[in-house]
């Protein structure tokens, strides 16, 4: 174990030594450095499989840290959005505009302690690059980067790795390629490369959602 592997006898209330003793009963270690500030975006990869949420969420209550995360709007209609948006989720719309990814920035910014995590594949099945939604708004917000990742070939979950922006993007990309070299997700074959989209070409026209 390193430095960084958190033991239950290290946490202060009852609630998060039993979520921690849940996950090293599970078989999982959790990796923890403390936060660099009091905003950031958690980014998380590779995110593979549904089983990702609840190790997530496991971690979350362990550390009692109100991470916020990001999620597609359908997936808080019902009964189970009030859920939802009780464990920290933020609604958003897939069509969103760089105006509201400003506004986002500014929201969490308002906030005395805002960290959103994002899993920038947006999707548990095999894209070919990452969503760049995660870049803009860190790089709008000039907020920090928190690289975790849930490993589980060596059943790791890591909330320990810091990244600052250059606005250099092959240059940060390479950065956080580097801390998720090796990483597994439950479904290897599932994990989208670690690379941004192309710009889109603005003399192509702007396909539409239905």
């Amino acid at each position: 174990m390193d430095d960084f592997t958190l033991r239950p006898s290290a946490l202060p209330t009852w609630s998060q030594r039993t979520a921690l003793r849940l996950l090293n009963l599970a078989g999982w270690t959790l990796r923890y450095k403390p936060l660099p500030g009091p905003h950031g975006i958690a980014v998380v990869y590779p995110h593979t499989s549904n089983w990702d949420f609840p190790i997530g969420l496991l971690g979350k209550w362990a550390l009692g840290l109100k991470f916020r995360w990001i999620a597609k709007d359908s997936l808080f209609r019902g009964p189970m959005g009030a859920i939802m948006r009780y464990w920290g989720g933020i609604a958003i719309d897939r069509r969103a505009s760089m105006g509201a990814t400003r506004q986002l920035a500014q929201t969490m910014l308002d906030e005395k302690w805002c960290w959103i995590a994002i899993t920038p594949e947006g999707t548990r099945s095999y894209r070919p690059h990452w969503k760049s939604g995660f870049y803009h708004l860190a790089t709008t917000a000039r907020v920090p980067l928190l690289l975790v990742y849930i490993d589980y070939r060596a059943k790791v979950l890591s909330v320990a790795d810091t990244l600052t922006l250059s606005g250099d993007q092959e240059q940060d990309m390479a950065a956080i390629a580097a801390v998720y070299e090796g990483r597994q997700g439950l479904y290897p074959d599932q994990a989208a490369p670690i690379k941004l989209a192309p710009p889109r070409d603005p003399s192509e026209p702007q396909r539409r959602r239905a």
